[in-house]
Formats: structure tokens, sequence, C-alpha cells
């Protein structure tokens, strides 16, 4: 155990020295001094938080597991209940922090192949609708620094109380003088003062985990912090992100264009800071029970996430990658009636458009190529497109698994539900298992994968949590639509390339062998349909 603590003291050394470093040079060189003491009084007290958190959790496993036999079934019970307790003190510690803290907190629950369920779990319950809010008096003083004028002089109404905060701002619910009900989203006051503070923090944590404990290398996660962070505290780049997906979805997937929707952006109302747009109504996407009142079906709406997704990925280049539940919303299709069952056509919503990847040609169609292998189970293409994304040829099923969450021996059964996740517990259990098993083959894997593959991995870990709390697992047809859409990619990337008449008619063939390999995949979703409606029938009332 003594190892833990000199660890702890050695973090706490470098975080004082580092902190009083950075103190120096903001003072010196800052043009706003009171900023600068400010943000150089937060940095050692940050970093002081982090080293004490750290050391506590690595003291509560060292301790509370110390004799207990490994596999073991009370080691497993302790080991569950440290976990636990160890979940809930990085939860506070990215609530005490704020700001970046809580993006990395909202990560960190979407890693199911990662990390503990524990973990997974507290992050999810409490990230994404628990984030600090800014008072009324701090939201007027970004009023005036961005529109001159507070509030209750912009609009005819102004609720000062947000409907929702996130990690790096806040909604309001505003009326303007023509009666128009409109979103108001507010950066929050901090956000400004201490990003580059959290982000040195936070790259002093990664690096110093790092040198204790080289098989824990995330510094791949700070780049994407620098890069992404900047954009997402742009809210005009947000506006124009939001913009750009619609007219994506018009030009290039007209078929689903209107069954996906943004909310209107109101520029003469928006700046860097302040993001006015048309209020929407409508369900959270895991808020089940009010879906199923509206008269959406699951399933359906299941396949619309899937499909809005899947055109993004392999057809737009063009991604929103931060799609957890509380940024999409769902509501009946407007132009649509209700059917003599009373069910509505569903409408997806997206929010929040602060974070977007594109993808190059070459990588929109190598992920595309590889899906298909992965849906089609053809060993050989996951084995090409996995090296060709960077993944090696050594680590391409485990590339396999944590794209899909399946284990090698299911990736490549020819069976049509071969990535079908269930969602009970003995599947839970096998995935936490191989995320141990794995973890540091793991971290080499996303060492190595370019930082825009990784956030194709976080949207796929949202989009999974998204489907999970619609179905309790996957079904068959997010798979067929996943298989269908990415095939469809690859035939069009290869009609592009295509320089002859003897290969545009290889690539005719390939698309007809295609089409036939989904009509299968279609018969078998509806077999698969009528044998639930007629278990369904049987039932006893």
């Amino acid at each position: 155990m003594a190892w833990l603590w000199r660890a702890g003291a050695k973090f706490s050394l470098v975080a004082s020295a580092v902190g009083g470093g950075v103190t120096t040079a903001l003072i010196a060189t800052s043009d706003d001094p009171e900023t600068a003491l400010k943000l150089c009084a937060t940095v050692p007290h940050r970093l002081f938080r982090d080293a004490v958190t750290a050391a506590n959790i690595a003291f509560d496993y060292e301790y509370s597991l110390w004799g207990l036999p490994e596999g073991s079934i009370e080691r497993e019970r302790i080991k569950h209940e440290v976990h636990l307790r160890s979940a809930q003190k990085l939860q506070d510690l990215c609530f005490k922090n704020g700001g970046v803290y809580i993006k990395l907190g909202q990560h960190l629950g979407q890693l199911e192949y990662l990390v503990p369920q524990e973990y997974v779990q507290t992050m999810r319950e409490s990230m994404l609708n628990k984030c600090p809010v800014s008072s009324y008096e701090q939201v007027c003083n970004v009023f005036k620094k961005e529109l001159g004028d507070t509030p209750d002089k912009i609009f005819s109404e102004f609720d000062p109380v947000p409907i929702a905060s996130a990690s790096l701002a806040q909604v309001h619910v505003a009326r303007m003088h023509d009666g128009q009900k409109v979103a108001v989203k507010v950066q929050h006051t901090h956000m400004t003062d201490t990003a580059a503070a959290d982000h040195a923090t936070v790259e002093l944590v990664v690096n110093t985990l790092h040198r204790f404990f080289p098989s824990f290398d995330y510094r791949w996660l700070i780049d994407e912090i620098s890069e992404s962070l900047p954009k997402e505290l742009d809210f005009l780049t947000e506006a124009k992100n939001s913009e750009r997906c619609l007219d994506n979805f018009h030009k290039l997937s007209p078929h689903i264009a209107n069954y996906v929707y943004a909310p209107k952006v109101y520029w003469n109302l928006s700046t860097s800071k302040l993001l006015t747009m048309e209020f929407m109504d409508g369900a959270y996407v895991n808020d089940v029970k009010t879906i199923q009142k509206l008269g959406i079906n699951l399933h359906e709406l299941s396949t619309l996430v899937s499909q809005t997704f899947a055109e993004m990925m392999f057809k737009h280049g063009f991604v929103h990658c931060d799609p957890h539940a509380a940024n999409l919303l769902v509501r009946p299709l407007p132009s649509s009636k209700a059917s003599i069952w009373g069910r509505r056509k569903p409408q997806l919503i997206l929010l929040d458009h602060g974070l977007y990847k594109e993808l190059d040609f070459q990588t929109r169609t190598n992920y595309a190529s590889l899906w298909k292998g992965l849906v089609f189970a053809d060993v050989n293409a996951i084995k090409e497109y996995s090296a060709k994304l960077g993944a090696g040829e050594d680590l391409y099923a485990l590339f396999a698994g944590v794209l899909t969450m399946r284990p090698w021996n299911r990736v490549v059964d020819p069976s049509m539900d071969h990535l079908v996740i269930q969602g009970n517990e003995s599947e839970r259990l096998e995935l936490q298992m191989y995320a141990s098993q794995y973890f540091h083959q793991i971290s080499e894997l996303l060492r190595r994968l370019p930082r825009v593959i990784l956030l194709m991995l976080k949207t796929n870990d949202c989009l999974r949590a998204v489907n999970n709390s619609l179905l309790q697992g996957s079904s068959l047809e997010t798979f067929f639509i996943i298989g269908k859409v990415s095939s469809e990619a690859v035939i069009e990337a290869k009609m592009l390339k295509s320089k002859s008449l003897l290969t545009w008619l290889n690539v005719k063939l390939d698309e007809i062998l295609l089409e036939v390999r989904l009509w299968g995949m279609q018969v078998a979703l509806w077999l698969l349909q009528l044998r639930k409606a007629l278990s369904w029938s049987n039932q006893p009332l």
C-alpha cells in the first residue's frame, strides 16, 4: 500500500510545482491581472483536489481488496462496493471542478467496454441532468456583454430559472416581442475564465498517471479536448453546424429529411456565447412512457435514430458526435396523421450541435466498408478495413468487439442476428469480463486510432445507450439499417472511382448481390416480426 501513498505524494508535489509555475506565468503575461489572479488561485486548488481524490480511490481499492482471493465471491462483492464508492467520489470531483470535468464524466458514462458498470451507471444518471447552474445575475452579465442589455429588455418574457443545464451552458425559455417562444442557450460565465485552467489540470493529471502507470495512456484525450473545446465554446459554430446538418439531409438523404429536424436559429439574437433558437416541444429519446403516450412505436424510433446517424457517418461525412439522450428529442411528425391504431410517425429533433467531426472521403469509405463487413460477418473485410483505419493487423478482433460490443466468435457468426445485443445480465457480465481481461489492449487500440475514429466510437457508445433505453438491447432492424446504408455508401464510392466499363459492370454486380443479401435480411425481419406478433396474440388475457 505504501506505493499508493508515494504516488499520491508525488502527484501532489508535481501539482503544486506546476500550479505555482502556471500562476507566475499567467500573472506575468496577462492583460487582465484580476482574471489571471482568479485563474492562478483555481489551478493549484483543482490539482490538489484531483490528487487527493485519486489517492483516496487508489487506497480504497488496495485496502478493501487486501488478502481477498482473486475470483472469490467475497472479493467480487467488496469490489462492487468499492466501484460504487469510487464512482461517487469521481462524480463529486467532476461536479466540484465543473466545466471540462463534467464533459469527461459524460464521456466516461459511455465507455461500457473499458470501465466497470458501476462507473458507467453513476455517470449516466448524474452527468446529463444535474449539471451546475449559473445564477440569473451571471446570465444578465453575459447578456450585457453580448447584446448590450438585460434579458427582460431584449425579450417580452424571460424565465430566470433554466429548464436545462449542461456542462458548458444552460437553457432558458423566453418569448420574443412578436410572441414567438424561443429557447436561449447561455454559456456559463466560468467557462470563459476556467477553460484554459481545466485543460491544464486535466493534461497534468493524465500525463502524471501515465508516468506512474505506463499502461494508462489517455494522452489522446488531451489532444481531442484541445481541438474540440474551443469549437464547442463558440455558439456561432454550433448554429452553423445545425444548418449544415439539415442541409445535408435535404441534399444527400432526402428520403428521411422530413423525419430529422434541428431548431431554427435567430441569428440577430445569437453570439459566440448566446444562442437563441426555436423552442421545441418533445420527449427526450429515453423517456419511453411519454414516447408511447405520443403514439410512437419504440422500434420505429430506434430505427430512425440508427438511420439518421448511419446517413451522417457513411454518406454525409459530417457527424453529430454527442448524441446522448439529453440532446435528442422526439415528437410526432407534424405532417403525419394518426393511424387507425393511434400510431404516429416519429420525428427526431437534434439538439446541441457544438461537437461535429468531418470524415474525409477515404476515411468515410473505409469506415462504411468495415461496418458492412461487420454486419455481413466478412472476416477478410473486417481485417482489411480495421488495419486501414489504424487498428493494425493485430487488434482487428478487439476493434470489432469495441464497435459492436460482441465477442469475436459472435462477430464472425454467419447468423442474421449475430450482432444483436439482448441487454441481459449475463451479457453485461461477459462484457465486463472482456473489458477487464483486455484493458491494456483496449488502451493501446485507443492510442493508435485516429481521433476522428475515437469520436465515432463515442458516437456509437451514445447511440447504443439510446437504443438500450428504447429496446433494452439492440435489434435486427438496427443492423439491417447499418448494413444497408454502409453498403450503399461503399457502392457509391466505387461508382465514383470506376474508370472503365468493366469496373462499372463489377460495381453493378456488387450492387445486385447486395440487394439480394438485403432482401434476405428483410425477409428474416418480417418472419421475426410475424413470430413476435403471433406469440403476443397467443398470450393469455
